[in-house]
This record gives C-alpha cells, structure tokens and sequence, in this order.
C-alpha cells in the first residue's frame, strides 16, 4: 500500500469564504489556528487568565460578524485583521476597567518599588530610561497606572515592536496620533518613574 499523501492546508480566505456561507466547523478551524495570536496580543495587557480569555471570545465574536468587511488580499491578511480587532478589543477593556476604577495588576509592593529602584539606578547612564524599563519584569505594573491609550502605544511600540504606520493602522489613527500619544506617554512613564527614583 502506498502512503496517503497529506490533504493540503486550506488557506484562511477559503476558510472565511466558507464560514461566511454558514460552515460553522470552518469557523472554527480559524479560532483553532488564530486564537494563539489573539492570547499572545491579551496577555500584553492583561494578567489574568480570564481577562485574556474574555478577550479572546470578544475578539473572535467580533471577527464572526465583521467576517463580510474582511477582504484578504495577501496570505497573512486574516491573521492581521484578526490582530487588528484583538488589539482594539484590548483597547476597549482597558478604557472600560479605567472608567470603574479597576487595576488589573494593582500597585507596587514595596518590594518591588525597592527593586525598581535599584534597576533604574543601574539603568539611569544609558539615557533611554523608558524603553529600558519596558523590558523589565516590572513593566506591566508600571504600565496599568498609564492612561489606556498611552499603555496600548507604548506596548505596541517597544513591546511588539510595532512601526508608527503599522499602529496608525492598527488602531485607526493618523500616524501624527501616534506619535503624539507615544511621546506623551513616554513623558508619563518618566514621570511615573521619577516617584520610584
């Protein structure tokens, strides 16, 4: 007998197509190939299990009714178009958790003040303080105490390693936003470490 050869991958486009004509098990071929990516992108922001899967179902419902505006020119198209809609849902749960006064991680011990501390000492000759200490372990306690619009530019500038474009494309904003919100928030992040200096 002779080895059965592999079926070959359907493409993400073939897979929308279907699902936009009611398959529900290509639908759910996407989810099972992408929801990786949309959990990677939630964990930047959240910490908690269940934020990131909150996003994850947000993210894909969204994707399921916005299935008829996507319009894949390019083989990674829906896997962009996917990102674009996680990191906006993102946006919207930190603006929410903003308004009801929420941290998602919650202020620094003096632990780890004390450590900060000391790792921006040993960090404060290099004169780019900011992009530093958004490498540290700290990052995300430091970045829930910005402003949602200057955490998501910030994440997806030095964490993501986003150009200015591809967040103006992201998040829908102009690229003058976008540099206008990154260097605002850069400014907060200094000031914000200055307290713990």
């Amino acid at each position: 007998m002779e080895p059965q050869a592999e079926a070959p991958r359907i493409s993400d486009n073939d897979l929308v197509a279907a699902a936009r004509a009611g398959d529900e098990v290509a639908f759910s071929q996407l989810f099972e190939r992408h929801r990786g990516l949309v959990s990677r992108l939630a964990y930047r922001f959240f910490s908690r299990r269940e934020q990131v899967e909150e996003i994850i179902q947000e993210s894909f419902i969204k994707a399921y009714f916005a299935l008829g505006d996507y319009h894949g020119e390019y083989e990674n198209s829906f896997a962009a178009w996917l990102a674009r809609i996680a990191v906006r849902s993102c946006y919207d749960e930190l603006r929410r958790n903003k308004r009801r006064g929420e941290s998602n991680i919650g202020d620094l011990s003096e632990e780890e003040a004390a450590y900060l501390h000391e790792r921006m000492r040993d960090l404060g000759t290099s004169g780019n303080v900011e992009g530093n200490a958004i490498s540290r372990d700290l990052a995300g306690k430091l970045l829930a105490k910005l402003r949602p619009d200057d955490r998501m530019v910030l994440t997806l500038l030095k964490q993501e390693e986003l150009s200015i474009a591809e967040i103006a494309g992201v998040m829908g904003w102009t690229p003058a936003k976008v540099k206008m919100r990154s260097h605002r928030a850069q400014h907060g992040l200094r000031k914000l470490l200055k307290k713990f200096i």
